[in-house]
């Protein structure tokens, strides 16, 4: 016989379901039931724990929830000077506003995995699953970003070699950076760093740290999903296969251990702007033709080239035969410009024909 503590539980707790439903994730679920926002039948839920099969009967702010969709990953470059929220008691431009014309209509309600700053640029992912958005954001999966920074002032290479084993600024432990300089011109200088925890404004306060002035950051890649050639304030969806795949090493553990080579960034987005298209056709070889042979053109008597007559009658290259009358027969003499007959052979104005009287 089974007791009720070991029986297996059947059903899922609200706050997963309504996460995976896309409401949004687990934290920001559990403070919308402590604020009184989310229903059942009717009635206000009290705690996250409730456990339930299905979200039928189950209402946010009044709207009842639909059954959770097909997950959906999109890759969007965010450009500086917005911010990674929904609203902005101050006004500021969110990256709502620009997704509204990037995103596709049918891609509803998403997410941002992660954060970026106001001035932050570069790759964004957006989801339609709070599970998968809080998965990815754990500090525990270990997931790297990569950024690239441009600053100003005095660094060393085995200064940035040494954040490969942390640092601790202002009280806040960092873990592993993997920091390597890119290139360098006089005191500014682009640095390449890669993370795996994400705290809050960590690049800029460890780069900081050093005694470095920082003017640009851009996040170039997200665990295996690469910024690439994506133009700024530009969306674009990852094939379901991909996202699937990605949701299944996550769930094991070795997600952060997924490289994605670049034939397998091509094959993963759905959709390509036709600038690169046309780049690709314009780096692309030109056919040879040269089996093809062409017709060399007719030399004259003279030795220069000259285009080929190619009128009917008219004498080939080399041909000597002379010239003979045409099929209508000798031409016959014409008035001149100015009306007056053009003399015979004989030297006499030839006679004029009879005309019809008037």
């Amino acid at each position: 016989m089974t007791t009720p503590e070991t029986a297996p539980r059947e059903g899922e707790r609200i706050a997963k379901l309504l996460a995976r439903a896309g409401i949004a994730s687990r934290r920001e679920v559990e403070r919308m039931i402590a604020e009184g926002r989310v229903k059942l039948n009717g009635e206000v839920l009290t705690t996250p724990a409730t456990v339930m099969k299905t979200l039928r009967g189950v209402t946010v702010d009044d709207q009842p929830v639909k059954a959770a969709e097909a997950t959906r990953l999109f890759a969007f470059h965010k450009p500086a000077g917005l911010l990674t929220a929904e609203h902005d008691p101050a006004g500021r431009p969110t990256i709502y506003t620009a997704l509204r014309n990037a995103l596709p209509e049918s891609a509803g309600r998403v997410m941002p995995i992660g954060r970026l700053d106001y001035n932050t640029e570069g790759l964004l992912l957006m989801t339609n699953d709070g599970e998968l958005k809080r998965a990815m954001e754990l500090p525990s999966t270990g997931i790297p970003r990569t950024y690239r920074a441009r600053t100003y002032g005095d660094v060393s290479q085995e200064q940035l070699e040494s954040l490969i084993e942390g640092i601790e600024v202002d009280g806040i432990r960092y873990g592993r950076i993997d920091a390597n300089m890119e290139r360098k011109t006089g005191r500014n200088q682009w640095i390449e760093l890669t993370i795996r925890e994400g705290k809050n404004r960590e690049i800029r306060r460890v780069l900081e740290h050093l005694g470095l002035e920082v003017s640009r950051l851009m996040r170039t890649s997200y665990g295996p999903f690469e910024l690439l050639d994506l133009p700024r304030g530009q969306a674009l969806e990852i094939r379901q296969v991909e996202v699937e795949k990605f949701r299944r090493a996550l769930l094991g553990g070795t997600a952060a251990d997924i490289p994605l080579t670049a034939q397998d960034h091509a094959r993963a987005r759905i959709h390509r702007t036709s600038p690169r298209k046309a780049a690709a056709a314009a780096a692309a070889p030109a056919p040879d033709q040269s089996h093809r042979r062409r017709p060399a053109p007719a030399k004259s008597q003279t030795g220069t080239d000259k285009p080929r007559d190619r009128r009917p009658g008219a004498a080939k290259p080399g041909d000597q035969r002379k010239p003979g009358p045409s099929r209508d027969g000798p031409r016959k003499p014409g008035p001149s410009q100015d009306g007056s007959r053009k003399p015979t052979g004989s030297g006499k104005p030839a006679p004029r024909k009879p005309g019809p009287r008037k």
